[in-house]
């Protein structure tokens, strides 16, 4: 089936619902979505949305933009994140407006909490910054804008998979999709196609991210021809639920929890003795993964625990229920008398599709744009977070850059033509899937996942070493040369999960290898990319910054042959490159 649209959005989360709200009042809008527009990852988000705006404690921009840039090691844009961090209490009073339930202070206003690397003056003290609602901010702003686009009766194509970007003469003209329910392959035809598909977390074995974050969007975009940025930069959240992963919010610690070693020491005052458990998430994972490696973990095993006994009932209940329930659920533990064991999580990356201010894919080095293709959100890199992401820059990142994609895009559909299309996306679409399907092969899909996930976390996570990185690519490479020969052995049309899962598997093993590639090439540590063979005698990070001080965007040139590296000089014209310190 062909669908006709102005505008497609692949991607229901909160960067792809702020770009359907700003450009559906003047064009025709549609949206794709992997699983149910409510089960979209942003709902997943607990601790809150930064904005400087001083409802608690004084706060500045500046500030903010001080911490963005020294908090991402000095890799970010600097004129991107002024932009996003300049925007911010206008995103947050236009959420307050449609109807999102923060949380409030005793006379109205917006609460504010403390939250890791936010701090006042430049470094001296934590503020409160982080704008809330309780523990589940995510789903709130979720949930307030998807009723939003009901409201402006956005077309919404739910539980179809993104299949392929469809290109004609260099410009993207809509994408090919899988019906879950029906097994039909359709494409979706547009005059600008958004991506706002999420990051690619499930390519670790211990992840904080849902089962549908498996990057596809970030190896279709690559297979194109199009450089991905910053890959190396995969921020491992220190706080997951061990031994699962589930996320639990630093905004735990920014309501008074304490890391607490075996010996029951508050172990981070040894690590940031300024801002102790609420430093940058890069420096608080590796903290913790010192402390079980040097034997300090509880029983000596691979976890710590987080303290929130001191905080009280009430104040468990009211600011951190949601996280408290996941302990008690999962693990039988009661928070309010009992500490939580936490571990590092693969949560977050910062690298992904380049894009400039407005949310237009950057084709290469020369800055030209992809016409009629976009990317928000954390499958796009416009360079907010630069080697490290702070703690609630990731939700503002949705708003502010979808509303500036959505509002490109409603500007540009209505001098754009429709091209007639030459060849058929759909039957080519149908071609590759019978093809997967006739394969004959002893390799299972399923098992192939396990070993790549294990390769990851062992590999390419927190800590890594040159040797480590050349093992991860050869098995990679292996498990590529294994999925040639995997068999689909579900043939049925409808709810194909295997098929599908088979397919995220292929596009997985793209990332892993990029990832890997790019960490292996930058020799040296800054934020999330720990190399510990560059590290100073204390154990902290040992940046290159005369050799390594650029953004690396690697381009695909076919499988089996070298990729192709191209690099962007950073400039410092708002905050000058120094030592990132939090002692």
């Amino acid at each position: 089936m062909i669908f006709n649209h102005e505008i497609v959005i692949v991607g229901a989360g909160l960067a792809g619902l702020r770009a359907a709200v700003e450009a559906v009042e003047t064009v025709d809008v549609a949206v794709v979505s992997k699983v149910l527009p409510t089960r979209s990852h942003s709902g997943a988000a607990q601790g809150g949305i930064t904005a400087a705006l001083g409802n608690e404690e004084e706060d500045q921009w500046e500030w903010h933009l001080f911490d963005t840039i020294k908090g991402g090691d000095y890799l970010g844009d600097q004129d991107a994140i002024e932009i996003m961090v300049r925007d911010a209490p206008r995103a947050i009073y236009e959420l307050e407006h449609m109807g999102v339930p923060f949380s409030r202070t005793r006379d109205g206003r917006i609460a504010q909490r403390n939250f890791g690397g936010h701090t006042r003056e430049y470094g001296k003290a934590p503020v409160k910054r982080a704008c809330h609602a309780a523990d589940h901010t995510g789903r709130v702003v979720l949930d307030t804008l998807y009723d939003q686009t009901l409201r402006h009766y956005v077309k919404f194509y739910a539980e179809h998979y993104l299949l392929s970007l469809v290109f004609d003469e260099g410009r993207c003209i809509g994408v090919v999709t899988y019906n879950l329910a029906s097994g039909n392959v359709d494409f979706l035809r547009a005059k600008a196609v958004l991506l706002a598909t999420g990051g690619c977390g499930k390519i670790y074995k211990t992840t904080s991210n849902g089962f549908a974050t498996t990057g596809e969007a970030l190896s279709l975009v690559y297979r194109a021809g199009i450089p991905l940025e910053d890959m190396e930069f995969i921020q491992f959240h220190p706080t997951g639920l061990f031994p699962l992963g589930i996320l639990v919010s630093e905004a735990a610690r920014g309501e008074g929890g304490i890391l607490l070693n075996n010996a029951g020491e508050p172990f981070m005052e040894r690590y940031a003795p300024k801002i102790k458990d609420l430093a940058a998430r890069d420096v608080v994972s590796r903290a913790i993964l010192t402390e079980v490696r040097e034997g300090r973990g509880i029983g000596g095993k691979g976890y710590v625990h987080l303290d929130l006994t001191r905080l009280g009932e009430q104040k468990i209940i009211e600011k951190l229920w949601e996280i408290t329930s996941f302990a008690r659920i999962y693990l039988g533990i009661d928070a309010v008398s009992q500490p939580i064991p936490v571990a590092p999580t693969c949560h977050y990356a910062m690298g992904g599709i380049p894009t400039d201010g407005d949310g237009r894919v950057i084709a290469d080095n020369t800055g030209k744009a992809v016409p009629g293709l976009y990317a928000a959100g954390e499958c796009a890199c416009v360079s907010v977070h630069g080697a490290n992401r702070l703690g609630c820059n990731s939700l503002l990142d949705l708003l502010v850059f979808g509303r500036r994609s959505g509002k490109a895009m409603k500007e540009e559909v209505p001098a754009v033509e429709v091209s007639v299309v030459n060849f058929d996306p759909v039957e080519a679409a149908k071609s590759r899937l019978a093809a997967l399907m006739a394969k004959e092969g002893k390799e299972q899909s399923h098992l192939l996942r396990q070993e790549m996930q294990a390769t990851m976390m062992n590999h390419g996570s927190v800590f890594r070493t040159e040797e480590t990185l050349k093992q991860g690519i050869d098995t990679i490479l292996a498990l590529r040369k294994r999925f040639s020969r995997v068999a689909v052995a579900n043939q049925g049309r409808s709810f194909n999960y295997q098929l599908m899962e088979t397919i995220e598997l292929g596009h997985q093993l793209d990332l892993c290898e990029v990832i890997l590639v790019s960490a292996l090439h930058r020799r040296e540590s800054r934020g999330a990319h720990f190399r510990e063979e560059y590290q100073t005698p204390d154990g902290e990070a040992k940046r290159n910054d005369d050799e390594y001080a650029y953004v690396a965007a690697w381009e695909y040139t076919g499988e089996g042959k070298p990729h192709i590296l191209h690099k962007e000089q950073l400039k410092f014209e708002e905050v000058e490159m120094k030592e990132r310190s939090y002692k």
